[in-house]
């Protein structure tokens, strides 16, 4: 069975180079993250040129999401090696960007004394370290370390959402955006989203014509005004690091399952993220709990799966791909496509009826899932211009193969982030007929589909439909 669940992988020092990136595409990497809380900008858009090039040597199409900082507090450099905190030692926090040691760790936080009080747990590295802050005096904070632990980098430091006074996006954010952009970005992540109006501030043109903007769900703030930021954004991220640290730990699986259920109800790709197989930065194999992890991801109906320094800093990141790949496909294979659809069927995309355009293609793709599903359909072939119809389509996860054609080549690029979705350039659109049949023949030609099968394909009725208002079932030539 073919991988359904996508793979997004976070480039770093350990995969940067062509010959590894062009490794991991063919191990499964579905989309490339390209983090901008490390290194400068410069190393970044190289990092984009070669992941385009490789993409490119291997005839695939790879998307590439950037994902801005954001008002994320950061340790200075800890440099090259790793430093280790033990429990009950005492450090100090100072504001600055110079250099962290384990005696004194440097914020680049200017509110740093103001924002964090004395009695608050602060989470280091996505809670790798904790520390409680004991007192607060003349330029720094005195802290007990609670919880020991490796630290490296430039690791995040957790300060309650509802005291950051830096906006979202930073104008640092806002140079970065403007510079990829210009080089035709595919995804632009926004990191500590509180509220739809954060994703509005970011002022690109609505995807496809833009970036398709992912919301990053890692405030308390975020999960409270949750139905606002998926109407506004293209796409979200469960970014457990952060949202562990702002809510509960009992109360983080249900919030997953919460929000993931409401992003597919939405017609929007969902990404879980942060530590999925933590383990294999330094070793070949996850833990049990890991590749647990990733499954259940899968069956809560995540649309990707995303790995952070598994394959950024890791030792192998191409075979975190294949481990990946592995544990996902078993999973696809197990999950409960009937129900989770039967579920779904219950629900609209929008419940605003003068959305005529969402509402039609809301029906159409309900009817194309019954008739592959009562048919026993194993290719479901949707044409879409901006990408909507295939999102859609794939938020019912039906059993048959998604393929989304598309005439924009930006609409192909953020497909790659969407469930079960093959996705594929073709010619210009043309009458319903035309575009039917190029449908049906790139399916055949591809070895998707063999002659005197049945597909299901999903179309407007010429190239002004705003929507998927055409069904039809073709027996392929």
């Amino acid at each position: 069975m073919q991988r359904r669940t996508k793979i997004v992988a976070t480039i770093g020092p350990a995969s940067e180079d062509g010959s590894t990136l062009r490794d991991m595409i063919a191990a499964g990497m579905d989309v490339a993250r390209i983090g901008l809380a490390h290194g400068t900008l410069d190393e970044a858009i190289e990092r984009y040129r070669r992941i385009r090039w490789a993409a490119e040597q291997e005839g695939r199409a790879v998307g590439i999401l950037v994902d801005l900082p954001g008002p994320k507090v950061r340790a200075a450099t800890f440099g090259e090696d790793s430093v280790r905190f033990h429990p009950d030692s005492t450090l100090e926090l100072v504001v600055g960007n110079d250099r962290s040691t384990d005696t004194v760790v440097e914020v680049e936080y200017d509110g740093l004394l103001d924002d964090v009080l004395v009695g608050d747990t602060l989470d280091v590295g996505d809670g790798r370290v904790v520390l409680d802050v004991l007192d607060k005096g003349g330029d720094r904070l005195k802290v007990r370390v609670v919880h020991g632990g490796l630290l490296s980098g430039c690791p995040g430091i957790h300060i309650p959402s509802d005291r950051l006074r830096m906006s979202t996006p930073t104008p640092s954010d806002f140079v970065a955006l403007d510079a990829f952009v210009e080089l035709g970005v595919d995804m632009v992540a926004v990191s500590f989203v509180r509220s739809a109006h954060d994703i509005r501030r970011v002022g690109t043109e609505p995807h496809p014509r833009g970036p398709m903007l992912v919301a990053k769900i890692e405030t308390r703030a975020a999960v409270e005004n949750l139905a606002g930021i998926i109407e506004t954004a293209g796409a979200i991220m469960v970014a457990r690091g952060d949202l562990g640290s702002e809510c509960s730990i009992s109360e983080l699986p249900h919030l997953q399952k919460q929000i993931i259920k409401q992003c597919i109800a939405g017609g929007r790709p969902v990404i879980t993220a942060t530590q999925m197989l933590d383990s294999m930065v330094s070793r070949p194999s996850p833990t049990r709990a890991e590749a647990s992890d990733v499954a259940n991801a899968v069956f809560d109906g995540s649309s990707a799966l995303m790995l952070s320094g598994e394959t950024a800093i890791g030792i192998d990141p191409t075979n975190v791909i294949r481990t990946m790949d592995r544990i996902a496909r078993r999973a696809d294979e197990e999950f409960d496509y009937e129900l989770w659809a039967e579920r779904l069927a219950e629900l609209r995309m929008t419940d605003d009826t003068t959305h005529d355009a969402a509402s039609i293609t809301d029906a159409m793709t309900m009817a194309a899932w019954r008739a592959a599903d009562g048919l026993g359909i194993s290719t479901i072939v949707a044409i879409s211009g901006t990408g909507f119809t295939v999102r859609s389509m794939a938020r019912f996860r039906p059993q048959a193969r998604i393929i989304g054609l598309s005439h924009n080549e930006r609409t192909v690029q953020q497909l790659t982030m969407s469930w079960g979705t093959t996705p594929v350039l073709v010619k210009d659109r043309g009458s319903n007929d035309e575009m039917v049949r190029q449908a049906v023949e790139v399916a055949r030609d591809r070895d998707f589909v063999r002659s005197g099968e049945i597909v299901a394909v999903l179309a407007g009725a010429d190239n002004r439909s705003r929507s998927a208002n055409v069904l039809r079932l073709e027996r392929v030539p």
